[in-house]
Formats: structure tokens, C-alpha cells, sequence
């Protein structure tokens, strides 16, 4: 697999983060390098950097492209695990964290990899296909609720019943094996008007629910923010890039709580709970990509960069 692919929002990470020689940083979603290079260039090559993913492929790319930075690290696990993964390599408190949380455009166009609903693939849908659960698992393991379930919370969909039933019913013929296989399940859940007017491929929203399901993505997120802050110097910063609503609602959340953690009745005259805040939210909520960058990366559409400055040590 060709790793390479332009890095989302690269000029506002960039400014954001206030890169500064000799600096400490953690990009905990190394994919193919692309931000830890430009993080690395802008430190005038003096920084240190670990770089965190649990795709082994995207480990191999980027180690080979980043080779001439003595300060690059790459560290092969769940950026979920970030603050134990750091600790082990000796990283010592950063200046600062980024997280793309989107699928790399690699691994979206790597045919057999199943993320596409563009083209025929075994249905894996696995981050790290060393192990654990596919989407074909899933799919041919769940109960209809669950598959329900997991496609209406994490895809938004709102046909998730249907398309789950369906799903139940082509199993008992044959096993769900192919991305086309899901495709066609949810076509013939969705009625033909409905499809004709959705803004996009009507499968998009089932095929990013499951993405979600079988890689973990959501649960261990708010925990891996806070244990991300924790590693930060006071004045560190962590940047966030974000893809869809549920995403960014957990990091907006949890960026809030760590700004105002006080849990005090508001008419107290004081507080008394003792929370003290940890994090000061930058750039006024979510920074959105140029228009010039969504003309040449289309991609780029959806993301979202919010972005919080350590107040304090905890």
C-alpha cells in the first residue's frame, strides 16, 4: 500500500499547535507522516516525536519517510493506550498532542482493506488487521438489535432497523462476505425515492457505523482525551481533527468539562467541589478546512480542528 496522502488541515495544525524547536509532541495518529513531517520540518528538524498507530503499514511508511529525523519515533499500538505507550517509550510530558481521527485515504482506497462501498472487497473494515473482529464477524455474528442498534447511534440512519433486518435475512442464505453484499442490503432496505434524494451514497452512514463498531472508536475516546491532556506541559496543546457529529460532540464534551469541571449548584456562592480547570479551549469552538483546501481535497469537507492549551499540572 502506498501510504501517502495530502494531511487534512495541515496549515492550522500547524499554527495551533505553535511548534517550537527542541519541543516534545505525540502524534497519536501517525497514518502515513504526513502531519509528524510538517510537525518535525517546522521545529527545524530539532523536535522529538512519537509517532502512534496501530496499522502496521502505516508504521512501515512512515518510519521510511521520516528516516531523516533523528527525533522520530514510531510506536506500533491504539492511540486509545497513548498515555501507557508514552510512558513505556520515555516520552516525558509534551508541548504537544495532535489526533486525525479520520480512515487515511490509504486505507479508504486500499481495495482490500473494505472500506469502500465504492468497490467489491471482503468486508475487514479492521484499523489493525493483525487481529480481532471484522465486519463480516459482526455482521454475521450480531443479533438484529445490535446491528440495529450500532447503525442508527453510530451512523445516524435512520432506516437502521430495515437495513439490520435485511442484513439477517441475506445471512440466512449466504453469509454477508463482500462490501457489495452490505451495498445491496442496504439498498433494498432504503426506498429508491429516498436514495434518489440523499445528499451522498446512501450507504456511506451504515458502512461508518460498522467502521466504527468493529475498530472501538467511540467508547475509549473521552478517556484517551483526558489521559492526552495529562501528558501535556502546562501550555502544551492538544489539536483534534474530527469527521463526523459523534466525534466531535466527545471531544467538544469533554474539552468543556475539562474548561469548566466545577459540578457546584450554580447560585453556590462557592465552590466547594474542588475541581480546578486543566483546559483552556482555543480558536472559539471548531476551526473548519478553507474553501481552497475543500476544492482540492473534497475529503477535507467534514473535518473539524478543535484545539485546548494545558492551564495548570495536575
Amino acid at each position: 500500500m502506498n501510504f501517502h496522502h495530502e494531511p487534512v488541515m495541515l496549515q492550522e495544525v500547524l499554527q495551533w499547535m505553535n511548534v517550537r524547536p527542541n519541543g516534545i509532541y505525540c502524534d497519536g495518529t501517525l497514518g502515513g507522516g504526513g502531519h509528524s513531517g510538517a510537525i518535525l520540518e517546522a521545529s527545524g528538524g530539532t523536535a522529538r516525536l512519537f509517532g502512534i498507530d496501530r496499522d502496521e503499514t502505516a508504521i512501515a511508511a512512515a518510519t521510511e519517510r521520516l528516516q531523516q529525523y533523528s527525533g522520530f519515533r514510531a510506536i506500533r499500538g491504539n492511540f486509545h493506550d497513548g498515555k501507557a505507550l508514552l510512558e513505556s517509550a520515555g516520552a516525558g510530558k509534551l508541548d504537544g498532542v495532535l489526533l486525525d481521527l479520520g480512515v487515511s485515504s490509504p486505507q479508504l482506497d486500499t481495495t482490500e482493506r473494505g472500506f469502500s462501498y465504492h468497490t467489491d472487497a471482503p468486508l475487514d473494515m479492521r484499523m489493525d488487521q493483525s487481529g480481532g473482529m471484522t465486519a463480516a464477524d459482526f455482521l454475521n455474528t450480531s443479533e438484529e438489535r445490535e446491528i440495529a442498534r450500532v447503525i442508527r447511534e453510530y451512523g445516524e440512519e435512520k432506516w437502521a432497523a430495515r437495513i439490520a433486518k435485511i442484513i439477517c435475512e441475506h445471512r440466512k442464505i449466504k453469509p454477508m462476505e463482500t462490501t457489495y453484499d452490505l451495498v445491496e442490503a442496504v439498498d433494498a432496505a432504503i426506498p429508491k425515492a429516498v436514495r434518489r434524494k440523499d445528499d451522498g451514497h446512501p450507504a456511506r452512514r451504515t458502512f461508518q457505523a460498522i467502521r466504527i463498531a468493529v475498530n472501538d472508536e467511540l467508547s475509549p475516546l473521552e478517556q484517551a482525551l483526558k489521559d492526552f491532556v495529562s501528558c501535556l506541559k502546562p501550555g502544551g496543546r492538544i489539536c483534534v481533527i474530527t469527521f463526523h457529529s459523534l466525534e466531535d460532540r466527545i471531544v467538544k464534551n469533554t474539552f468543556r468539562n475539562m474548561e469548566h469541571p466545577c459540578i457546584c449548584p450554580p447560585k453556590a456562592p462557592i465552590c466547594t467541589c474542588g475541581r480546578k480547570p486543566v483546559l483552556k479551549v482555543l480558536g472559539g469552538g471548531a476551526v473548519a478546512p478553507s474553501k481552497e483546501e475543500i476544492e482540492r481535497n473534497p475529503r477535507a469537507r467534514s473535518a473539524k480542528l478543535r484545539i485546548g492549551t494545558k492551564i495548570t499540572e495536575e
